[in-house]
């Protein structure tokens, strides 16, 4: 979904971070690649807001779920102290071996640590406490809810929970299958929900922020 015009999008990307090597390389490669998927990797502009977002929470301990060729990945580390820690949840080997060696070209292995299992295992897995400071899910629609649930009672209050495509192009006005009608569920729930504020912003295609109280 175009939220901006071609022209607004080019002069927002201008007036962004630019794109290092490490990254423009990561992009090109996953479009190369893997053009049917490519779409699953995020914008450029929302990598850098990923990063500020890190570092405006002043996070140490962070999680993602839905890692595909690592671009998100890289930016939420690159976010995080040197001694941060970035668990990343994925079930795929093949899109995640990319990201390993971009991590590596990145510097960032020490800070990233990759657990191919389902997520919601691998969340329910994490010791009890809320010591996480920073969340990022976009990974499978319907998990999204279940994601949430795991992550919100070990997110530490004043930390953040970002999640991806809370817009599914538009189609939350009119959803037309399981994922859009999970994340229009979703959105109604976070807004009920006294756990956490939220603010749903238009970002590429929508990014909800949830602060836990």
């Amino acid at each position: 979904m175009d939220i901006v015009s071609p022209a607004v999008n080019d002069y927002l990307l201008a007036h962004s971070e630019p794109a290092d090597d490490v990254l423009r390389d990561l992009a090109e490669e996953t479009r190369r690649e893997l053009a049917g998927q490519s779409m699953m990797q995020i914008s450029h502009d929302e990598g850098e807001l990923l990063t500020m977002l890190v570092r405006l929470v002043g996070a140490r301990r962070a999680v993602e779920v839905g890692t595909f060729t690592g671009y998100s990945s890289i930016c939420i580390a690159r976010g995080l102290p040197d001694d941060g820690h970035l668990l990343c949840c994925d079930v795929s080997e093949e899109y995640t071996a990319v990201a390993r060696r971009y991590w590596e070209r990145a510097g960032l292995t020490d800070r990233i640590e990759l657990r191919i299992a389902p997520a919601v295992e691998t969340l329910q897995g994490l010791p009890p406490g809320r010591d996480l400071d920073f969340a990022f899910i976009d990974a499978d629609k319907t998990g999204y809810a279940s994601y949430f649930e795991e992550i919100v009672t070990r997110v530490r209050p004043g930390g953040l929970i970002v999640l991806d495509n809370m817009l599914r192009d538009g189609r939350v006005l009119d959803p037309q299958n399981d994922d859009d009608r999970a994340i229009d569920a979703l959105n109604d729930a976070l807004l009920a929900d006294d756990r956490v504020d939220v603010v749903l912003v238009p970002v590429r295609d929508g990014v909800s922020l949830a602060r836990v109280r």
